[in-house]
């Protein structure tokens, strides 16, 4: 038996194969253009409840409050320093507290205006003359003064009917009125005794202004 034999096969004409080349491309290019488009769309909806809120900023730049961010009402005081407290609001002057006059009826000579230093308030006498000073402390440095006059173990005696309590060393005085401590110190080159009666005297004009 004889072999049947055939002719090669023809490569294809250059004609058909340029009107098959877009065919071919637009079928390899459309598979991934379909993915880039179901992308999105198919996305886990969960993903976008996982991520973070974006985080609103101030004009200044910088991050808004945290209370206004989680949807309550913001905090006016969020970012601001902290006021003064009220204890220092309700400090009296202590210049006020004790007069220039007063100052220096208890010092036996003329002063120097107060000079006001914080919760202090200081009558110094010129630099020209004898020693004298009267210092006035209001509010805590007072009540210290206090504690530390007795820690050194110097002698405080009660002055009765001043104020809610008073106390008296040789050269200083203490009162507490409403909750408030007034502290005054005199410096003054004499006899301690002779300063027991003024001091007493303007302690009790001091706790009649608290």
């Amino acid at each position: 038996m004889s072999r049947r034999t055939y002719p090669p096969a023809r490569p294809p004409r250059p004609a058909r194969a340029r009107r098959l080349a877009p065919v071919l491309l637009l079928a390899l290019l459309a598979p991934a253009a379909c993915g880039r488009l179901a992308g999105p769309l198919s996305a886990d909806p969960g993903d976008a409840a996982d991520r973070p809120a974006p985080v609103a900023t101030q004009p200044g730049g910088a991050a808004a409050p945290t209370a206004a961010r989680d949807g309550g009402a913001a905090d006016p005081t969020d970012g601001q320093p902290p006021g003064p407290g009220d204890d220092a609001l309700g400090l009296p002057d202590p210049c006020a507290l004790v007069r220039k006059a007063e100052a220096e009826q208890l010092a036996g000579r003329g002063l120097d205006d107060g000079r006001p230093v914080g919760d202090t308030c200081t009558y110094t006498a010129p630099v020209d003359g004898p020693t004298a000073q009267v210092e006035v402390f209001v509010g805590e440095g007072a009540k210290t003064y206090l504690d530390t006059e007795r820690a050194l173990g110097h002698e405080t005696r009660a002055l009765s009917g001043v104020g809610d309590e008073a106390y008296a060393t040789d050269d200083s005085f203490f009162v507490n009125a409403s909750g408030r401590w007034v502290a005054v110190r005199l410096v003054r080159l004499n006899a301690p005794e002779a300063n027991r009666e003024p001091l007493e005297a303007l302690a009790r004009a001091v706790a009649g202004r608290l």
